[in-house]
């Protein structure tokens, strides 16, 4: 049977500007500047001139420290700002840890390449990765009061695959980093007083990710391990992907301790990429918002999507509502290279708006003032300019109310809502 389907690609929201800028990971809006950490070409990180939303200009770019490096997210407060230093492609190069193992079982390189899903012109790829490598993981710390001309204060180096996502204020650095000694990423505060030394104050970590210290690792690979930690308050609310959510009391930053925890059925198959409270209660009960992140899918299995928490009491945490967006309403869903599914949403829960990324799916704004039934109000996923379907990745909201949408392949996009 045939049936023409007509698409509705935007609802209550249109595009002000546009800026062509491939490789997007992360995108912070600071009154009249975009900041956006590129994860593919031209790597690195870009700050934006947006005072003019219909017209919006790189001011300024500061490269990775290598070229296995990428610095795809960013944070900023005052004039300070960070910017992470992860490996690139870390995922892929990771697979030459078990090409020794694998030839000692006698399996060809044939078999090797099918047994690690690559080519098998990819082994010397991975195998001249292994042998060279990566020293480079951690952060940056950047004197941003001139945008023009960012000036490093310090970088500071950890472990393994380095920095991915992470949180600060005007005193500390939340990291997500990995570290000698554990199995995936862990929690490392640091002190920002002085932005030319950063110092380490604590640590955080699930118990089985410090196998240096005996601990036996309760997931598989790198399964349980933190993504990020948002500070809220005196808290901090982490995702701790197939681990779910974590909340640690934060009220002495010296030794952040457990002070709730949800695990989501075994069946939910994607991870848990982020989570915050809402800002504000309703009816005197307090509400998080957790988001999944979409990876390759699967037919048959469940994608990515949004929970709505009941956090009143953080001994006992429940799910009382989730959303999702139908495949139906995305023309692009089963194209090649196209994601499709939850991935972020904007990290400030001040209304009862949530401002999501879908990837192929845009941007969905939904509405929780009833926390029972999220309401999609507005959304947003016309392709770029050259025509390439969307693949909506971060998102930020400036003090005027407009929308900047960052992602991964085709750029920034600013756009207004009108409700």
């Amino acid at each position: 049977m045939k049936r023409e389907v007509e698409f509705e690609l935007s609802r209550n929201i249109r595009r002000l500007g546009h800026l062509d800028i491939e490789g997007g990971g992360e995108v912070v809006v600071r009154g009249s500047y975009a900041y956006v950490g590129h994860m593919k070409p031209p790597m690195g990180t870009s700050i934006i001139d947006v005072s003019d939303p219909a017209n919006p200009k790189v001011v300024s770019h500061v490269a990775p420290p290598d070229e296995w490096s990428h610095t795809h997210k960013v944070k900023v407060v005052g004039d300070l700002m960070i910017t992470n230093v992860e490996m690139d492609r870390r995922h892929f190069l990771r697979k030459g840890d078990k090409i020794a193992g694998l030839r000692a079982e006698g399996l060809s390189d044939d078999q090797i390449a099918e047994r690690l899903s690559v080519k098998l012109s990819d082994i010397p790829v991975l195998e001249e990765a292994l042998a060279r490598g990566y020293h480079s993981g951690g952060f940056r710390v950047w004197d941003i009061s001139d945008k023009t001309a960012p000036r490093l204060l310090s970088y500071v180096k950890t472990h393994g695959f380095g920095v991915h996502r992470f949180d600060m204020d005007a005193n500390y650095a939340y990291i997500s980093t990995e570290m000698e000694g554990y199995v995936g990423n862990i929690l490392v505060i640091y002190d920002l007083s002085d932005p030319t030394n950063p110092t380490e104050v604590s640590r955080w970590h699930m118990p089985g990710q410090h196998v240096a210290q005996g601990e036996t690792p309760t997931g598989v690979g790198y399964s349980h391990r933190l993504h990020h930690a948002m500070r809220c308050g005196d808290e901090l609310w982490a995702a701790v992907w197939h681990a779910g959510i974590r909340v640690l009391d934060a009220s002495d930053i010296t030794k952040p301790t457990l002070k709730g925890s949800y695990r989501f059925p075994k069946g939910i198959p994607e991870p848990t990429h982020t989570v915050m409270p809402l800002e504000q209660p309703i009816n005197g009960r307090r509400y998080a918002i957790a988001i999944d992140e979409e990876h390759d899918h699967k037919p048959g299995r469940l994608h990515g999507f949004i929970w709505v928490m009941d956090v009143t009491d953080l001994n006992n945490m429940e799910p009382i509502a989730a959303w999702d967006l139908s495949e139906r309403l995305c023309p692009w869903v089963g194209e090649a290279g196209v994601r499709f599914g939850g991935h972020q949403y904007r990290e400030k829960l001040d209304s009862t708006l949530i401002y999501a990324t879908w990837f192929a799916g845009g941007l969905r704004v939904l509405d929780v003032a009833d926390p029972h039934l999220p309401v999609e109000v507005a959304h947003f996923m016309e392709p770029g300019p050259t025509g390439a379907p969307p693949q909506s990745n971060d998102v930020d909201v400036d003090e005027n109310g407009l929308i900047y949408v960052l992602d991964r392949n085709r750029g920034l996009d600013i756009l207004e809502m009108s409700l």
